[in-house]
Parts: structure tokens; sequence; C-alpha cells
């Protein structure tokens, strides 16, 4: 499958997550416990990935499978920053509107950019350097609140505890994803053996987190697994499903593409969000909001284009050797014709 046709998929599922969560809320909160769903999704990958590793095994020859303690050691580590990512972005979703949620998103390719030069040692131009900061900037300036009809009293349009979470979860993915960009590439492994046990451990670590909340409420409403279910409705299944979906998308582009390729991906969902938003949930953009998004939208195209084709550079025409601009020979046999 081409990277671009699941970069686009990976962007209508995120875009349609905020959206679905925003949608499965009640009265602003969440009828069901939101811890469930992040081990739902995990249950669901690893089951798809099971399936698929055991048709990739009937194959000859079969998939490489690694083992070794030392290398599925390090499969644990990705799964604890995920569960703590997946249960701070429900709680985002308190403060702040499925549109806000999706533009503070796009902070994760500031400090993926940042990651990939720290730990992976991968260079980026300074045109890509300078989108990345370009991106930071837009996505400011989409949440600066304008003085107008509304109070003043706030710089920014929805409350502090919504911005520090959404940083939170950017750094969060981040991490998590240049980790897993760096776990999944370090071996020839069958990505679906890989998935196998990073997802085995993402639902062991979720399942010890609903234990111990039933420790820390006193079992006051029974073990985790007689109210799983409690609350769910089909918009909340939509959720379990389109995040277990998005996972999957993610782990085939860290194996086969980038994470930046990653990240930009489901920043072009902000715009498709801001749109429904305003359809589902009556929700009014700002001026700041759409100057803020065409500001994300240059960065793209900043961080991914070419560089011939963001400056106009002149044409060259071989001469023996040497490759000279056009203008220059014009200059030059205007001058002897002159003389």
């Amino acid at each position: 499958m081409r990277w671009y046709i699941v970069a686009s998929l990976l962007t209508v599922l995120t875009s349609s997550q905020g959206i679905l969560t925003t949608l499965s809320q009640t009265h602003g909160r969440y009828k069901y416990d939101y811890a469930t769903i992040p081990f739902l999704a995990e249950v669901f990958k690893l089951l798809v990935s099971s399936f698929l590793l055991w048709r990739e095994c009937r194959r000859s020859p079969p998939p490489k499978m690694t083992t070794d303690w030392k290398s599925v050691r390090l499969f644990p580590i990705p799964s604890i920053i995920y569960l703590i990512h997946n249960n701070v972005q429900f709680a985002t979703l308190i403060y702040v509107d499925a549109s806000t949620y999706q533009i503070m998103g796009n902070l994760k390719i500031v400090t993926t950019g940042i990651l990939f030069r720290m730990f992976l040692k991968r260079k980026l131009s300074n045109l890509q350097w300078m989108a990345i900061v370009l991106l930071a900037v837009g996505t400011t300036t989409s949440q600066v609140k304008g003085c107008g009809e509304a109070s003043c009293d706030s710089l920014f349009s929805a409350p502090i505890q919504g911005y520090m979470l959404g940083i939170l979860s950017a750094c969060l993915s981040a991490l998590a994803g240049v980790y897993t960009e760096f776990l999944m590439k370090k071996n020839n492994d069958s990505l679906y053996w890989q998935n196998v046990q990073l997802y085995t451990f993402g639902a062991i670590f979720n399942m010890a987190r609903l234990v111990l909340d039933d420790f820390r409420s006193g079992f006051e409403n029974g073990p985790w697994w007689q109210r799983l279910f409690n609350g769910y409705s089909i918009t909340t299944w939509l959720v379990v499903l389109n995040l277990g979906c998005s996972g999957l998308l993610v782990s085939w582009l860290m194996k086969y593409a980038d994470n930046i390729v990653k990240v930009y991906s489901t920043s072009m969902a902000m715009l498709l969000t801001m749109i429904l938003s305003v359809f589902l949930f009556h929700f009014r953009p700002t001026l700041q909001l759409f100057l803020g998004i065409i500001v994300c939208m240059m960065s793209l195209h900043m961080y991914f284009a070419p560089p011939a084709t963001l400056v106009d550079l002149p044409t060259t025409v071989k001469t023996g050797q040497k490759t000279i601009p056009e203008t220059v020979i014009d200059v030059s046999t205007d001058r002897r014709t002159a003389s």
C-alpha cells in the first residue's frame, strides 16, 4: 500500500477521533469509564495483528520473528507512553473543543523535529526547521482570543488546563512516535510480529490501569470487567474502532515511511475537523482560527515541497563541463555585442 494512501486514511481517522469523542460525551462528561477505551482498542489491534501474522506465517518463507529477550524488553516502553497519552487526550477534550484539540495536536511536529535531531540523529534542513517554527506560530495564532464583544480577561479562548494537557499530549505523542520508529526500524522483523509484541504490552498495561482504579475506589463499582461496557453507545464503539484503526495505520507508517510524515498527515485533519465542528456542534470559527490554519498549511507545504518549487531559481544550461545560469550568458552576450 502506498504511504500517501495510508496517510490520507490516517488524516480522516484523526479528524473523526476528536469529533467522535466529543459526541460520546453527555453534557460535557463521559458516562462511561474512558480508561476502558484504550484497553479495548489495544485488544482490537492485538487481534487484528495476530490474525495478519498467522496469515503471514502460512506463507513461504516464514517471516522473521526475533524472540530474544533483549529485543522484546524494549516494547513495554512505548506501550506505557501510549497508555498515558491515550488517557490524557480524553481529559483534554473535557476542556477544549474538537477543533482546538486538533490544532494543538500540531505541536507534536515541533517536539518530533527536536527528538528526531536528538535521538535519531536525523538532520533537517533550514527550510524544514523554519516550517516547524511556522507551525508553532500558526497553532498559537489560532488560539488567541480577539477583543471584540467577548471579555478580554483571558488571552486564550479555552481554560489553561486544556492547553497544558494538550501540550502534554503532544509531547507524549512525539516521544512515543520517535521511539516506536526507532524500535521498528532497528531490525527486520515482520511488522505484524512487532505489532503483536507492542499491543500485547499495551493491553496488559491498560488492564493494570483498570485494576489500579478498582483498588483506589475500593471496588465501589465492582471489578472492572463487570462494568467494562457500562455507558457504552454506538458512538463509543466507534471511538474504540477509530482509535484501533489509527494505531494500525500509524505502525505501518513507522515501519515503511517516516514519523514526521505521520504527524503532518494528522495535522491535515485540522481543516476537516473545523468544518465538521461547524455543522455538528454549531462551532463558530474566529478570524484567528482561519489565519492559524492558513499558516499551518503553508508550513506543511514548506516542509514537504522540494526547495526548487519554493524558490524561483534561474534555469541553467551546460557549457562544456560547467553549468551557467542563462541570465549570466545573456548578460555576457549583450556586453560583447555592445563592445
